[in-house]
């Protein structure tokens, strides 16, 4: 689950608000071992689920660097080489 969870820091455009609760969702699961809590359960899952997006949010709002912001398209990029390098059938 968490190598869905992708570097959101330094990029143009900034990440949405859809993106870090999504990497907050992901986070949430992992941590409490289900992708679908219990009734019992969902209230607090949602409740952590926001808590750790909105500490996302403040973490990258406070974020200082002086690297250039990153391309998404370019790392999409990179992304998809490497799972192609990786997947690519050996010894053909």
């Amino acid at each position: 689950m968490c190598r869905n969870i992708r570097p959101l820091a330094n990029f143009a455009p900034p990440a949405a608000d859809e993106e870090i609760h999504a990497a907050a969702l992901q986070y949430v699961r992992k941590i409490s071992g289900t992708t679908r809590p219990s009734r019992a359960n969902a209230e607090v899952f949602e409740q952590a689920v926001a808590e750790v997006a909105a500490a996302s949010a403040r973490l990258l709002d406070a974020l200082v660097t002086a690297a250039p912001p990153k391309d998404r398209e370019v790392e999409a990029a990179k992304t998809r080489a490497r799972s192609a390098a990786r997947y690519a059938p050996q010894g053909l």
